[in-house]
């Protein structure tokens, strides 16, 4: 038997203006080697100035996990060389990161929790973006020098679902606190996965192996579990030393396979040194106080949610989750709808339809069209079930009118009581028999009477109909 060691590097882009060392815009999808200057194409002459904000925001993370904030830190020169990086070194933080040691709680699947230690996370510049077509490979540095935050975990996960889960509520987090878009399609937000495995009772840390940039959940999940597998195959045919070294691999996505990129480097290799460019950082008082300022994190929303709201914590898990499901929520809840029921018609009715491509935020379903829907439920303009049908529309066309299709689809409650007493005198007077056997205490009966009232009152009320037929058995 063997125990999994997962620790994680996580690249998390900072949603500045500008980049970290020099003015150029960090906005996506722009012409390759537009957003570029001598600075951040590392020109001979050219000197950095430090981003502020990246500054504030790396704060702002740390003091959202409870970490140590270094008021001194340092910049040092990681150097190595590769195509997409332009100076031949890195500017990043080596000794003294501005993130010391913190920690993230996380849930497993279970409703275990667990803690997961941060070792540091420190500020760093990116490196621009190859493009491989063919035998062709071509740079664009439009990304060189865009301000990132490397999150550094220490090795205190055991499965791939730890490791997923540690993934979420870290995404989560830097999305509330409003540092990042985190966007994994775009490289907003990256992860590096080191993993080992060890005989279980041994204390003793193996090779570990770096599977470099994965950028989906479902990817990660996928690449740490064929790493484990393939390191615990080698283990038990004798040849782990030969097949399993320190190295940095890739993960075919089409294979669902890990496969060798280059050997790892030590610290050793980087000859880091202080950037002679940069002054040592002190973060003043101001920025200090600026930084410490965190919004309302996930695990905060949920204990409000439950506590001020009423709702199951299960529930407040899903919406804490995503931000745009927090705001859509909190938004229904502006519009005048009860929580349970926004609760059950956003996580259960809307997302339950949402398939394939449809999403949240494209499904054409904004969140004041979902509170019509609910409060016209609310008030008796329609049942639930008609409003299930209304909502396969709305989704269906992306969007609509819920007052017009109440109309044109016919299902408008009937509450006039002297039409819905009509009927329920019809439907006794045609079963008397029924409605003595009812008396005589075959219960069961009742709800054959609900269903020919309903069945002769289309459209009325159910809630109504009951209330009447018991009154009038």
């Amino acid at each position: 038997m063997f125990e999994t060691i997962i620790g994680l590097e996580v690249h998390v882009q900072l949603n500045t203006k500008t980049k970290i060392f020099c003015s150029c815009a960090t906005s996506f999808g722009e012409a390759p080697n537009t957003n570029v200057c001598p600075t951040c194409l590392g020109l001979p002459g050219a000197l950095p100035v430090l981003n502020r904000e990246a500054v504030k925001k790396a704060i702002t993370f740390g003091s959202a996990i409870n970490a140590q904030i270094n008021q001194d830190s340092v910049f040092a020169r990681k150097n190595y060389f590769y195509p997409d990086l332009p100076k031949a070194y890195q500017i990043s933080q080596y000794e003294i990161p501005i993130v010391g040691k913190g920690s993230i709680e996380i849930t497993l699947g279970n409703g275990e929790k667990k803690v997961i230690g941060v070792t540091r996370a420190h500020l760093e510049e990116d490196a621009g973006k190859n493009i491989h077509e063919g035998e062709v490979s071509k740079v664009d540095l439009n990304r060189a020098c865009t301000p990132l935050l490397e999150i550094v975990s220490e090795p205190d996960m055991r499965s791939a679902d730890e490791a997923v889960a540690y993934l979420k509520k870290l995404h989560s987090i830097v999305r509330f606190i409003g540092i990042s878009d985190a966007n994994m399609q775009e490289g907003s937000f990256r992860c590096d996965a080191n993993v080992s495995i060890r005989p279980k009772g041994d204390s003793k840390l193996y090779t570990r192996v770096e599977i470099k940039n994965l950028n989906s959940f479902r990817f990660i999940a996928k690449a740490i579990e064929y790493e484990v597998e393939r390191q615990i195959e080698a283990w038990q045919d004798g040849v782990y030393d030969q097949e399993v070294v320190q190295e940095t691999r890739l993960f075919d996505t089409n294979k669902g396979i890990t496969r060798s990129m280059r050997g790892k480097e030590e610290a050793a290799d980087y000859r880091y040194f202080p950037d002679p460019d940069l002054l040592p950082v002190f973060i003043d008082e101001e920025l200090m106080r600026e930084g410490r300022e965190v919004p309302e994190l996930p695990d905060e929303k949920k204990a409000r949610y439950v506590s001020e709201y009423g709702i199951k914590e299960s529930d407040a898990e899903v919406l804490v989750g995503s931000l745009e499901l927090c705001s859509y929520f909190e938004e229904m809840l502006g519009f005048g709808v009860f929580p349970k029921g926004a609760i059950t018609w956003l996580n259960t009715e809307l997302l339950g339809r949402l398939k394939g491509e449809l999403t949240l935020q494209n499904c054409g379903i904004p969140s004041q069209l979902l509170a019509t829907l609910l409060k016209r439920v609310e008030e008796s303009k329609i049942s639930g079930k008609s409003a299930k049908d209304i909502l396969d529309v709305l989704v269906e066309q992306r969007g609509g009118d819920v007052d017009e299709l109440i109309v044109s689809m016919g299902l408008e409650q009937v509450n006039d009581d002297g039409a819905i007493l009509s009927v329920i005198d019809a439907v006794l007077s045609a079963n008397a028999d029924k409605v003595e056997e009812y008396k005589s205490g075959k219960d069961k009966l009742f709800g054959f009477f609900v269903g020919q009232v309903m069945k002769n009152a289309k459209g009325a009320n159910p809630a109504r109909v009951n209330e009447l037929l018991k009154q009038n058995l």
